[in-house]
């Protein structure tokens, strides 16, 4: 009697499912990230993961082949608008269509819902074959925050639980669709949470949410330039870490000031948009997203 060997060939990745993923795949994420050379961002995944939908692939041999998180906003059945973010693709299988097919299947579960993106050179041009339109451009900055220069007249203060309610209705009024499940996590997300204030009344809002070695200030929204200032030097005084964010470049005079307090370019992305020819909202109030994986 002899052993006989059975070979089992591994399937081919156009006959793997895309599925959901859930919160239990954060660690896959993470790991994801890495085999890209990004950061683990376990924080961030898991933010993604709880407030959007994730998709994946995973791999017979261990792990994920693909992933992405769809963040929807809006209320009623269909969302307003939906973001995509962290489509990443594991080194060993790039370049085999797999992120096109997981992206496809994104833009198909949409249906007629307009989506956005944050796009980096890379990945772009997978994007704009599949049909998203460059609407506007964000600059990446990162760097210790020097304080100095003429104290300003906005006043700051930190976020109570009281303020959540008026926060989440002026997010609303800027963004231009209703971001409550993102929103309402921030407390617990952030490191900071601050408003400003005049008159009793709330002009604008950031946060401040560690990112590996740095803070990462996103939200930041606010009635002008000059509120915007004073929420970024209120959160760089409470922290030690370099201070990292993604600013609309339509805001020239924030990003010349964060440059002349530390802050240095890293680089740029393109906001993309799919079946909508522009965002929602009101831009000149909207100076830097939560992150550009969730707008």
């Amino acid at each position: 009697m002899s052993d006989s060997l059975t070979c089992v060939s591994t399937p081919a990745l156009a006959d793997l499912p895309i599925r959901r993923l859930t919160h239990r795949d954060l660690h896959a994420c993470a790991d994801l990230s890495e085999d890209r050379g990004w950061p683990r961002e376990e924080h961030k995944w898991g933010l993604l993961l709880a407030a959007g939908k994730g998709y994946g692939i995973d791999d017979p041999e261990g792990g994920l082949v693909t992933a992405c998180v769809v963040t929807g906003y809006g209320t009623g059945d269909r969302p307003d608008l939906c973001a995509i973010g962290m489509v990443l693709v594991a080194e060993r299988h790039a370049r085999q269509g797999v992120g096109r097919r997981l992206m496809r299947h994104v833009v198909a579960e949409a249906g007629t819902t307009p989506l956005t993106l944050y796009a980096t050179p890379y990945g772009r041009p997978l994007y704009e074959e599949l049909g998203f339109k460059v609407t506007g451009t964000s600059e990446m900055v990162r760097g210790h925050f020097r304080a100095g220069g003429p104290c300003s007249a906005v006043a700051t203060r930190p976020a109570t639980g009281e303020d959540l309610s008026t926060l989440v209705r002026l997010d609303e009024e800027v963004f231009g669709a209703d971001r409550t499940h993102l929103i309402t996590r921030l407390p617990a997300f952030a490191d900071q949470l601050r408003v400003a204030e005049e008159g009793g009344r709330i002009t604008g809002y950031a946060a401040l949410w560690p990112n590996m070695d740095t803070h990462v200030v996103g939200p930041l929204v606010a009635r002008d330039t000059e509120t915007t200032k004073a929420l970024v030097a209120s959160l760089a005084a409470h922290t030690d870490r370099p201070l990292r964010t993604d600013v609309d470049v339509r805001h020239e005079a924030l990003l010349t000031w964060l440059k002349e307090h530390g802050l240095t370019s890293v680089g740029f992305n393109a906001v993309m948009t799919y079946g909508t020819p522009d965002l929602p909202g009101d831009w000149t109030r909207r100076f830097a997203p939560l992150t550009v994986a969730a707008g």
